[in-house]
């Protein structure tokens, strides 16, 4: 086509940039990201993934899940997020290991950036999860997954016939 011939004649270092519109971005790279990737990649949508620089979500710092099905005896966070991950790329799944820095989902396409760089997609998932919030404590990272533990409802079964403290009003504290 004549479009084709004039951007192999002027290339992108003349001025003329070319944009491709994503199927499918997802913003976030926890399970739920993740599980939207798998999904949108065995429809043959060939979906983006800006995972972000923190890679996997909340279960990269959990230690033993044991409410996840398939894995009768339980599952250590970070290894059930690899090969969660390990499962998109294999259907396809691109990565870029970068936060999103802006979104504009009021027009179509939709518009994704990463610092100057834009994104345009059909679609956006966004996935980003929750960050626990902690009360700032020495000791907390060092106890983390040895007794503190920022979620009440995948790590009580843990505490069971213990005394515990829940610090927090939300619903995973009152569950």
């Amino acid at each position: 086509c004549m479009l084709c011939w004039i951007v192999l004649q002027l290339g992108p270092s003349k001025g003329v940039v070319m944009s491709k519109v994503e199927n499918v971005i997802i913003v976030g790279s926890g399970p739920a990201g993740l599980t939207a990737a798998i999904y949108a990649s065995r429809a043959l949508l060939n979906p983006l993934m800006i995972e972000g620089e923190e890679v996997g979500g909340q279960l990269m710092t959990t230690t033993d899940v044991e409410n996840f099905p398939g894995f009768p005896e339980g599952i250590m966070g970070p290894e059930l997020m690899t090969i969660t991950k390990k499962q998109a790329e294999r259907f396809g799944t691109r990565f870029i290991s970068k936060n999103v820095t802006k979104v504009d989902l009021n027009q179509n396409p939709k518009k994704v950036w990463i610092g100057d760089e834009e994104f345009q997609a059909k679609t956006v998932i966004i996935s980003t999860g929750a960050s626990a919030k902690y009360l700032g404590l020495e000791s907390e990272r060092r106890l983390l997954g040895r007794g503190v533990s920022a979620c009440a409802t995948c790590d009580g079964a843990f505490f069971k016939d213990q005394t515990v403290i829940v610090i927090g009003g939300g619903d995973t504290a009152m569950e």
